[in-house]
């Protein structure tokens, strides 16, 4: 994978929270979706996404050199897919879709795109470790 394509992934996963929290909760105005979930998606939560996308294109361009920060990107991914496997395996997503499609689609996809951008920052991190040395 070229340093282009690693930065524009970089990039996009940033993109991904941002623009995917902002849509979704309506500029933090959706209360469905911040009370489906809300230890994890409340307004707090919500906005820590959000920093946490600026994260990631800050780092884009120097990703190389803060492995380890990368590293901390996999675990937090990680923590959010877990996040959403146990609220797939124990809500309703067709009571959510009731009340807003747009929390509804959230929490459809939410998940799944944090777990292909785990595996991305995981590569990343893993093919780093050449280049930090």
């Amino acid at each position: 994978m070229s340093a282009a394509t690693v930065r524009r992934g970089f990039v996009l996963a940033g993109l991904s929270n941002i623009l995917g929290v902002l849509i979704c909760s309506r500029v933090f105005t959706n209360d469905v979706m911040m009370e489906t979930q809300p230890v994890v998606m409340g307004l707090f939560g919500l906005v820590c996404i959000v920093l946490w996308g600026l994260a990631y294109i800050a780092v884009s361009r120097n990703y190389a050199q803060v492995r380890w920060l990368i590293a901390v990107f996999v675990i937090e991914k990680l923590a959010y897919v877990a996040a959403w496997t146990s609220f797939i395996t124990s809500q309703s997503l067709t009571a959510v879709y009731e009340q807003d499609a747009f929390a509804g689609v959230f929490y459809t996809i939410y998940g799944a795109n944090d777990f292909v951008f785990m595996l991305f920052f995981a590569f990343v991190f893993w093919k780093s470790r050449d280049i930090s040395n």
